[in-house]
């Protein structure tokens, strides 16, 4: 054997370790890494989609659009910690430019008689009310009128055949009044206490009928 081949073995074998250490680390980086343990030095595990491997499960709750009246559960992911989840509907918080108002009304009813009271409310405004007679039951209808839809067109939001009160809260479907029907059907008068508060623009009082 030549000895002076040897040296040329030992370069050969000296460049095949140091190519296969560069292939290796060329691996490391490009796809154990990002696949493995989500570091991604060089881009490469985003570019070949191989970050999702490593990424945690996206987590997804569930918010019912209420104010919207849409029955319908939206999914919705959860964002990267201190980032706030969006809202189905961003109408369930609204700014106003004026403090709520509080009115209470003594509404007398004779026997067998009849009144209507109405709040007149922007669309998606709210109120809270409650209100009370002073003795025995009588009819209740609460609903909603828009003057653009005609004279015959109404919501009912709840009804009682009897009852001595009520306690709720309204979010305007649309703009327009909104509000009770009472009708004493018993053979002596009736007062009937209504307090409305929340951000309403009038309480219209149509006498007795």
């Amino acid at each position: 054997m030549s000895t002076s081949s040897q040296p040329a073995s030992n370069n050969r074998l000296v460049i095949s370790i140091l190519v296969a250490a560069a292939a290796g680390l060329l691996l490391l980086l490009t796809i154990v890494l990002p696949a493995e343990y989500g570091v991604d030095p060089l881009g490469t595990g985003r570019l070949l989609g191989l970050n999702a491997i490593n990424a945690e499960p996206t987590r997804t709750i569930e918010i019912s659009d209420v104010i919207g009246g849409n029955e319908q559960l939206t999914e919705v992911e959860i964002p990267d910690f201190g980032d706030p989840v969006p809202l189905p509907n961003p109408a369930v918080h609204q700014d106003e430019t004026r403090p709520p108002q509080t009115r209470t009304l003594q509404i007398p009813i004779g026997a067998e008689q009849e009144t209507e009271i109405k709040t007149v409310l922007g669309e998606g405004k709210v109120i809270l009310y409650s209100w009370t007679v002073d003795r025995g039951d009588i009819y209740s209808d609460f609903h909603g009128h828009a003057p653009e839809f005609g004279p015959e067109f109404f919501v009912r939001y709840e009804e009682h055949q009897e009852g001595s009160g009520n306690d709720g809260s309204l979010v305007a479907p649309f703009a327009g009044e909104h509000g009770w029907y009472w009708l004493n059907y018993n053979e002596f008068p009736v007062v009937v206490t209504l307090t409305v508060n929340g951000y309403f623009d009038d309480i219209i009082d149509y006498g007795i009928f």
